[in-house]
């Protein structure tokens, strides 16, 4: 789903960072400003792009909350996807941010290193601690410090055409990368067509850069710096190498996103989409042709068997006035009864252990359709899914050097070694 895409932006921060860092660090005290004369508090909860299509579902959410706890009102604002990073960003150095946030632990980071949410590890006990999955909770925590409540997520499984991996002779989709190499090949013979897309874009996703993880590749160490320039990280950027001068992957991989991924798979070009399950649905509209030979299967993964998953978090701003009503109707939202009401109206996955458990994921008759057998895939795997990619407030900025060192090397311009080897000293040196 469109709102789950990785931030793509990020100039803004660059130059609202010196604001912001002054603005939440000389902020005045809490002075419960939204307290009006009646003793109300007000709650302001923004979320990213979530009307019209579940506008009931949270006025009702909003309104059982609101019975459960007199005296308490949350008002709700909806934020467009592509605003949420520059309108957050303004209301936080202004002094005026709502006081529970849904952001991605992406770009919640970079202000969770200016201080800017509230710390929950002295705020929540263990046992609601303990109601999310643990790995899950890992990837709202910037130095051992939690910062934010894990929400909905979602998760990559392969999704592949039936018809034409038999056409080259292949009874059952890659597992690995090694297979998938292999089937890159046999698909190419066979058909002509190429097997598989995935981006070498740097501001786009950061498949390629989890592969490396999955591949056994340290990407940092614990000071920050690169740690990549290792033989696993050279066997990484070897095998993508190879495949793009083999002429098994598609030449656009250096020049389009995840979006020419789906377009190709949904015109028959392509025999395999790593994609959330709820681009089944876009697949079925889109492509019903497709969609009738379409099956899933787990996500590809290196020697590690790491799988990956997103995840949309809530936070608390640091200056809230309401801290106690804020935290309350996070862990309202987010609790196992709500996160399991949402996870099947919007065809996510919960982050609480108890909602993973139920049929609704975890179980896909013989007569199931393509989009419950890929839902109970993807369930499958969240107890084993992380957050691949280093908790660090420029992730992103790790990801352009390695993709243009990569990129480099993919079209013969430097040997794999210069290029782990630049990549390396550009982010050591930055």
């Amino acid at each position: 789903m469109r709102r789950m895409r990785f931030w793509k932006k990020w100039g803004i921060f660059a130059l609202l960072g010196l604001l912001l860092s002054w603005a939440v660090s000389c902020s005045p005290s809490p002075n419960n400003s939204n307290a009006g004369q009646s003793g109300t508090q007000e709650v302001e909860f923004w979320t990213m792009q979530l009307q019209p299509e579940f506008t009931d579902y949270f006025n009702q959410l909003i309104a059982t909350f609101e019975a459960e706890n007199p005296g308490v009102t949350v008002r709700w604002v909806d934020v467009p996807w592509a605003d949420m990073q520059s309108k957050i960003l303004t209301a936080t150095s202004a002094g005026t941010a709502p006081d529970v946030v849904n952001l991605n632990p992406d770009f919640a980071m970079q202000l969770a290193g200016r201080n800017a949410w509230l710390a929950l590890d002295d705020q929540i006990s263990p046992s609601d601690r303990d109601v999310y999955l643990p790995k899950i909770w890992q990837a709202s925590t910037l130095d051992g410090k939690s910062f934010g409540l894990p929400w909905y997520l979602t998760t990559s499984v392969t999704i592949y055409n039936q018809n034409l991996l038999q056409q080259a002779g292949i009874s059952e989709p890659p597992a690995t990368f090694a297979e998938l190499a292999q089937v890159m090949k046999q698909v190419k013979e066979s058909t002509g067509k190429y097997a598989y897309f995935v981006t070498f874009v740097p501001e786009d996703s950061a498949e390629v850069m989890q592969s490396l993880v999955q591949m056994g590749v340290q990407l940092v160490d614990a000071q920050g710096q690169a740690a990549f320039n290792t033989p696993a990280g050279r066997a990484a950027f070897q095998y993508w190498t190879d495949l793009y001068q083999q002429g098994l992957l598609p030449r656009e991989v250096l020049t389009q996103g995840h979006r020419r991924a789906i377009e190709l798979y949904q015109s028959g070009e392509t025999a395999i989409l790593s994609s959330g399950s709820q681009f089944l649905k876009a697949i079925a509209t889109n492509a019903p042709t497709i969609a009738e030979v379409s099956n899933s299967a787990p996500q590809i993964t290196g020697d590690t068997g790491k799988k990956s998953v997103a995840v949309m978090n809530l936070v608390i701003p640091r200056n809230t006035d309401q801290p106690e009503a804020a935290l309350k109707f996070a862990l309202f939202v987010t609790n196992n009864e709500n996160q399991l009401a949402f996870a099947k109206a919007a065809d996510v996955l919960p982050s609480t252990t108890q909602a993973l458990q139920d049929s609704f994921f975890t179980n896909a008759p013989d007569n199931a359709s393509s989009i419950e057998k890929a839902r109970a895939v993807g369930a499958s795997q969240m107890q084993d899914a992380e957050v691949l990619l280093p908790a660090m407030k420029d992730v992103k900025a790790l990801q352009k050097v390695i993709y243009e060192n990569l990129q480099a090397s993919m079209l013969g311009q430097k040997t794999v070694d210069q290029a782990v080897e630049d990549a390396a000293t550009a982010w050591n040196q930055r």
